[in-house]
């Protein structure tokens, strides 16, 4: 069964699923692509495989993770994004990635500002972060696009220095009192 989990115009965001393997081993098989994720290595298919399985666990267990993007036009998964805790991280951090064929076309900040919208309303998430290396200036504009801000960069262990951006759900509105209108007649 799928389990859709927010729509754009232009993409369905659902759970990962097996069948998702070929698509992620594309994106996050690229060399090209994954110069800007964790160790810059691609993934392997055995990597992918796994990634599905910790989708899965994480979908159970904080009923959040990866998701396939599904062009509408197509029907093609086309990319990923989500919700995950790298590392065991307390915080939630937004990542996606698309096929080079659909880059440059908008939909990463599309993808990103439905997740966020879906992490607040769906999930209750107040906050959430995402990184991006600091020549990665193409994601800079995706996340403040999305309504992500600049917060305090930090380096990881290996001393590479990472951008760090920050989501905070808008407040909730103030309930106004109306009072129901008194007849002058």
């Amino acid at each position: 069964m799928t389990h859709i989990i927010f729509t754009t115009r232009r993409t369905i965001g659902r759970h990962l699923q097996v069948s998702d393997v070929d698509a992620l081993l594309e994106v996050y098989g690229d060399a090209d692509a994954m110069r800007w994720v964790g160790d810059g290595e691609p993934l392997t298919r055995e990597q992918c495989v796994e990634w599905v399985a910790v989708s899965e666990r994480n979908y159970r267990t904080r009923g959040y993770g990866m998701s396939a993007l599904v062009e509408h036009e197509s029907g093609e998964v086309i990319g990923f994004c989500g919700l995950v805790h790298p590392a065991g991280q307390i915080d939630a951090e937004l990542k996606y990635a698309f096929k080079r064929s659909h880059w440059g076309r908008g939909l990463a900040t599309e993808a990103a500002a439905a997740m966020l919208t879906y992490a607040q309303e769906s999930l209750g998430l107040r906050y959430a972060i995402a990184t991006t290396a600091p020549q990665n200036l193409a994601s800079q504009r995706v996340l403040n696009k999305a309504g992500m801000r600049p917060a305090p960069d930090f380096i990881d262990p290996d001393g590479t220095v990472v951008r760090c951006f920050a989501w905070h759900a808008p407040a909730p509105a103030k309930n106004e009192i109306h009072l129901p209108q008194q007849s002058l007649a």
